[in-house]
């Protein structure tokens, strides 16, 4: 009789630990999981900033350049096809339509002097630059987070409690665009 009590408290003991581990598991899942979504929300502000200054940076544009609609047209597509994405993947899709459109705006400008000697644009454009570094900082930030859930997600044990409580990978990640990966060519 002794001896199975003794059987009976091993097994409820380590039940307990086992229990108390996977909690302790599921637990961290979710602290890793709000801290990846409440990352991507701080992209998603300097997202927005960057949204705003966008109409101002395309009006000046069109004050100089009439000629160059539909870049500008492109750009103002662009920004509403962000404005409209909802998960973090739609928006990321969107973001980098917005950043080719963008990178063909600053192509035009180049060959305007006059925009770029205008006070007003040149204050829009530090502010972009500005916005641009902060996106890059955030989405930096983002993707450690979401990597860090993603690798507790899969290894052992803590896949044990993701399946068992519903977590699943989740592969919103920024990226480089494809023309990244090619360097510029400069010709004289």
């Amino acid at each position: 009789m002794k001896g199975l009590l003794i059987g009976l408290g091993v097994v409820v003991l380590l039940v307990l630990i086992l229990g108390g581990s996977l909690m302790g598991y599921r637990n961290n899942l979710v602290t890793e999981q709000e801290a990846y979504k409440a990352q991507w929300q701080q992209v998603d502000v300097a997202l927005q900033r960057r949204l705003d200054l966008i109409p101002n940076l395309v009006e000046t544009v069109k004050g100089f350049a009439k000629q160059e609609l539909a870049v500008t047209d492109s750009v103002t597509q662009a920004r509403a096809a962000m404005m409209g994405a909802k998960t973090p993947a739609e928006r990321i899709a969107a973001n980098n339509q917005l950043e080719g459109a963008l990178g063909r705006l600053f192509v035009i400008v180049e060959n305007y002097p006059q925009i770029k000697s205008n006070e007003n644009f040149m204050r829009l454009q530090d502010e972009l630059a500005g916005t641009e570094n902060r996106i890059a900082v955030e989405r930096r930030k983002y993707n450690e987070a979401l990597q860090q859930y993603n690798v507790d997600v899969q290894q052992f044990p803590k896949n044990i409690a993701a399946s068992m409580f519903g977590y699943q990978r989740d592969n919103a990640y920024f990226g480089a665009d494809a023309g990244a990966k090619e360097a510029p060519k400069v010709k004289f």
